[in-house]
């Protein structure tokens, strides 16, 4: 985490003077300019494009020198004042520190990161996403950092829309909002001819709550490489008192904490008032139909205790879901997807806010491989062109990766639902995929585990009467006995 708070550091003191830079360009060519700069002439050597070819020692100096009077500060020091007028980053690096211990070790790295073409949207943004990947540790309180494809397979799910206000009220590295805004590119480069829809890209669409610091700069970062420069980002327990969001948001794509435990005193009122519990994965469901607007869609990850919990409080998400909103999909993951981080079972929950009910018939789907390997080495069972298939074609390649990976069957089984194209081949409970009537659920006490639904074929397995068996086993031994009498003629 350090190394990568370190290196976002440097990357943003490249990307304020590529802007200056930008700003200068202009000025020249038309011979004002209404932008306002980044650096004053004096603090020319705060600058990357001038301290990245100094000796390393002097360029050492610029990032840790003491302040003898008040114009004399570090580059650091500099960043940290930029404010709003640096973007959404700068807002949640005041306590940001440097720790790069030696001059030689920032000179490398900064030749390093002169070198990359962060002037490219997707190849910074992928980037960065190789660096989060390498956070091999589990964070506190139940935090795991998602798996980038499956919150694919839920932005995929959810189809975003141009009109959406997306949020993520556990924002952790930003990899939902990251993912949305990729599949906005990848799918309707044309909605960015619309001036109003470029604005409410820009200023609205996407919303984080963060507690973590860290991870915070972090995600901030991580928006700002993929193009967001001005995401709305709240430094907050997302189900603290002083959190009063309500009816703000039309899509909700989260993975809350899992096992977090809170006092009821610092939970917002209005959420025990759903379902009275300390458990964080219970109080984020009840925080996510408060945050939604009436026809906000969601799909959060849960851990498998939510679905079958006996406790009142776990009956009662579960039937508010059930018998006040629309319940529409419950996608049951295998233990391995989290590995290594946890083995914790986990479940996608889809729905929509309705405060009216309008569950009918629920999809469930058993998946059972998520193309790697469910061990702690997560080797991939599939090439990355597989797997990129699964996204832009799943109805072809569905079957050809059934038991590999179900990322296609899912899409295209959840697209057939959805839609209501046929219900037909979703009445066999023996099959992955298949639709449980809302009667079933109530009948089952809200149960909402695969397992209390799906059918399971078992072969028959006829076996040999002892009498057989011991007259073949004679049979055989007989054989061996005459096989050893031949051998000792054919040695004689």
């Amino acid at each position: 985490m350090t190394v990568i708070e370190q290196f976002t550091y440097l990357i943003f003191l490249k990307q304020l003077d590529d802007k200056q830079l930008l700003i200068e360009k202009r000025a020249n060519m038309l011979g004002v300019t209404t932008d306002k700069a980044i650096y004053t002439p004096e603090q020319k050597d705060l600058r990357w494009s001038s301290f990245k070819d100094k000796d390393p020692e002097v360029m050492f100096n610029l990032f840790t020198r003491p302040q003898r009077h008040l114009n004399d500060v570090t580059v650091f020091d500099f960043m940290k004042t930029l404010g709003k007028d640096g973007g959404a980053f700068t807002e949640y690096i005041k306590g940001a520190t440097f720790m790069i211990p030696t001059a030689k070790l920032l000179d490398r790295v900064v030749q390093q990161i002169d070198k990359l073409p962060l002037d490219n949207r997707d190849t910074k943004g992928d980037l960065y996403e190789y660096m989060l990947g390498k956070i091999a540790e589990a964070g506190t309180n139940g935090q795991f950092r998602t798996p980038r494809h499956i919150i694919r397979m839920m932005v995929e799910l959810m189809q975003p829309k141009n009109d959406d206000t997306i949020c993520d009220p556990s924002l952790g590295t930003a990899g939902f909002l990251v993912a949305a805004s990729q599949f906005i590119h990848e799918n309707h480069e044309d909605w960015f001819m619309n001036q109003d829809f470029r604005e409410h890209y820009n200023k609205n669409m996407f919303n984080g709550i963060e507690i973590d610091p860290s991870m915070m700069r972090i995600s901030a970062m991580n928006l700002q490489l993929h193009g967001m420069e001005s995401p709305t980002l709240i430094g907050n327990s997302a189900l603290s008192e002083s959190n009063d969001i309500s009816s703000k948001y039309s899509l909700v794509l989260a993975n809350p904490p899992f096992k977090g435990a809170l006092d009821y005193d610092e939970v917002e009122s209005s959420l025990l008032a759903v379902t009275k519990t300390k458990k964080t994965e219970l109080l984020f469901l009840s925080l996510i139909l408060r945050m939604l607007k009436l026809g906000g869609r969601a799909a959060v990850i849960v851990p498998d205790g939510v679905l079958f919990g006996s406790s009142g409080a776990h009956k009662n998400i579960r039937k508010e879901l059930v018998e006040n909103q629309q319940l529409q999909g419950v996608i049951s993951m295998p233990s391995g997807v989290f590995k290594p981080y946890a083995g914790v079972s986990t479940a996608i929950l889809l729905f929509t806010k309705t405060n009216s009910g309008g569950t009918d018939n629920v999809w469930f789907y058993d998946m059972q491989a998520d193309g790697f390997s469910l061990d702690d080495k997560r080797n991939a069972l599939i090439s990355e062109e597989q797997l990129e298939e699964c996204f832009s074609n799943p109805e072809n390649v569905a079957k050809v990766l059934n038991g590999k990976c179900d990322i296609a069957s899912i899409l295209s089984e959840w697209k057939i639902v959805n839609q209501q194209l046929t219900t037909d081949n979703h009445q066999d409970k023996t099959q992955k995929s298949f639709l449980v009537s809302k009667a079933a659920i109530v009948a089952n006490d809200y149960d909402l585990s695969i397992n209390r639904y799906k059918e399971v074929v078992y072969d028959e397995v006829v076996y040999e009467k002892p009498a057989t068996l011991i007259a073949d086993i004679k049979a055989i031994d007989a054989k061996r006995q005459q096989a050893i009498l031949d051998l000792e003629k054919m040695l004689s």
